[in-house]
């Protein structure tokens, strides 16, 4: 009998007749992104005592760059620094520290009771993971604001509007002048909306959107959570 087709499943992954050869292949390619992989992870992010578990977030960040990277070079100033920031955290979430960095409070607690961290200047530890946390979370404002910004448009709406003013209210704040020239610039080369919607890969642009509406929420509560605990702590202008 032939071997059945792959086809996705509900979780972004890959289902075959034959796991070996798929995994393999998996492993040369990476994996498309799936906005239902990036939901599941924000979701399990926030535990009842509105902690901020780092392995979900890690995991969620990682979806949102295969997005980016799905849409070629233009967000390539933002997804490569992205990667770095990930693949820093995931070091500390494996380390032989790793407990103290299981949530992100935990990881406030412990970088600022060892004083690793100068508010002032940039400390012996350039890489600690407030810092490294911080990147992150800037970026993932931006992106909270152009999703939302995709999912509320109407169909005919200019992208590289949606994306410029969504990157004004946040990312560029940080950037120098070369660089949010740049940015901009590139942003004029962005698909039309449906072409977004459907790089989502959830099926039609109107179930993209639904599904935006589900995700959004979950990615909104995270973003707070951290703005509020950077902000307690003076954590959220770290140079």
């Amino acid at each position: 009998a032939r071997p059945r087709p792959s086809r996705p499943c509900r979780h972004g992954r890959f289902l075959t007749a034959r796991a070996a050869p798929a995994a393999a292949k998996m492993a040369e390619q990476p994996e498309p992104f799936c906005l239902r992989e990036v939901l599941g992870a924000f979701r399990a992010c926030v535990t009842e005592r509105r902690e901020v578990l780092l392995g979900p977030y890690l995991s969620g960040w990682r979806g949102l760059v295969r997005f980016l990277s799905s849409l070629g070079t233009i967000f390539s100033f933002i997804s490569k620094d992205a990667v770095a920031k990930i693949q820093i955290m995931e070091s500390y979430c494996s380390g032989e520290q790793r407990e103290e960095y299981r949530t992100l409070q935990s990881m406030v607690r412990f970088e600022v009771s060892s004083g690793v961290l100068d508010r002032q200047k940039a400390s012996k530890h350039p890489d600690s993971g407030c810092r490294t946390v911080l990147r992150l979370h800037r970026a993932l404002r931006w992106l909270q604001l152009f999703l939302e910004g995709l999912r509320t448009a109407p169909e005919d709406a200019r992208t590289a509007a949606i994306c410029t003013d969504s990157y004004n209210a946040s990312l560029a704040a940080y950037h120098p002048w070369i660089l949010r020239k740049a940015a901009t610039l590139s942003f004029c080369a962005l698909p039309s909306r449906n072409a977004f919607l459907e790089v989502m890969n959830v099926g039609s642009p109107e179930e993209a959107v639904e599904m935006l509406g589900e995700a959004l929420p979950h990615i909104r509560d995270v973003y707070g959570i951290t703005q509020e605990l950077y902000a307690q702590h003076r954590l959220l202008d770290l140079p």
